[in-house]
């Protein structure tokens, strides 16, 4: 598996001490603007909700633990502010899942994951039923994850989420990051960046169009990055596959048991309430955002393309 090193990576020290100045500069703006609470929530800092889901899977283990090497890999993927933290709160309560998120060690270093080999000593480690990695700046390797012999019978579940809302959510916590990461894309350095490796020539082409450079908003950066990485579920094949899902947070939110027992049915786990009675169903709208009309315009195309192609999925699945 084949990734951009870091910006940070030959830094040492000094990259570290970066890595973590950003990563509390982050979480500062995301208290001044969502509230301390959120950010709790948000990042699962509350350590008795930590313990008490330790314990589940510890209770678990020592009832029906699996062999080890015997965990089915499940790979969270997509794109930041989709909705993925809500989705694993709930799976995590479940005591034969054990996740391993983005702060997890053994497997990721700043977001990314180790490699493959860090997956499978993960597995190897595991006596629960399905391991969940949360590889999220990772998501366009996601198809060589489930292609490796060494990895068998692994699932991925994209999560999407409306891009204005998405969008809206990521400025909130991310400032320019989109914009940054296109401005290297259309320079040509989009290779050392995760949100550019494996663009096809393509999506290069139309992030240069929008000239990032000079023309685009944070907002409009947020939506046409959205839209790139989202087209990677056709552009690599994934729509197709059987072992990959595709998850909507809107959808999740408007009947989230309908949702929960989506995922269920893919990964191999029994559906019940705890893993969504979390989730405050209610109706959601895209909100207005003062965005460059064009971007609006390809990140709504995108989206359109992901229900039909969800769509396609379900029909496919009910004609069998």
């Amino acid at each position: 598996m084949t990734r951009a090193a870091h910006p940070d990576a030959a830094d040492g020290v000094a990259g570290a001490a970066a890595h973590a100045a950003r990563k509390v500069a982050r979480h500062v703006r995301w208290a001044r603007t969502e509230g301390v609470g959120r950010l709790v929530e948000e990042d699962r800092l509350d350590p008795r909700e930590r313990l008490r889901t330790a314990w589940a899977g510890a209770r678990w283990r020592a009832a029906h633990g699996l062999p080890r090497g015997s965990a089915r890999p499940v790979y969270v993927v997509g794109l930041q502010r989709s909705g993925t933290n809500m989705l694993l709160r709930g799976v995590d309560a479940a005591p034969e899942v054990e996740v391993r998120g983005e702060g997890d060690r053994r497997t990721m270093h700043r977001y990314r994951l180790r490699g493959e080999d860090a997956v499978v000593a993960a597995v190897g480690r595991s006596r629960s039923r399905v391991l969940l990695l949360k590889p999220l700046c990772d998501s366009q390797h996601v198809d060589r994850l489930l292609d490796s012999p060494r990895l068998p019978g692994g699932r991925a579940l994209w999560v999407y989420r409306e891009p204005l809302a998405r969008a809206r959510s990521e400025v909130s916590k991310f400032g320019t990051s989109s914009l940054r990461a296109l401005q290297a894309v259309a320079a040509g350095d989009g290779g050392r960046t995760w949100q550019g490796e494996r663009l096809s020539p393509a999506s290069v082409e139309l992030v240069r169009s929008f000239d990032p450079a000079t023309s685009l908003s944070p907002l409009g950066a947020a939506l046409v990055l959205w839209s790139v990485r989202n087209r990677l579920v056709a552009e690599l094949g994934l729509d197709a596959r059987d072992d990959v899902a595709l998850l909507s947070y809107d959808a999740l939110v408007a009947d989230p048991a309908a949702e929960v027992q989506r995922l269920c049915e893919h990964v191999g786990l029994v559906p019940r309430p705890a893993l969504w009675e979390h989730v405050e169903a209610r109706a959601t709208h895209p909100p207005r955002v003062e965005a460059e009309p064009r971007a609006v315009a390809l990140a709504e195309q995108v989206h359109a393309e992901l229900a039909a192609a969800r769509g396609r999925r379900d029909a496919t699945a009910a004609g069998r």
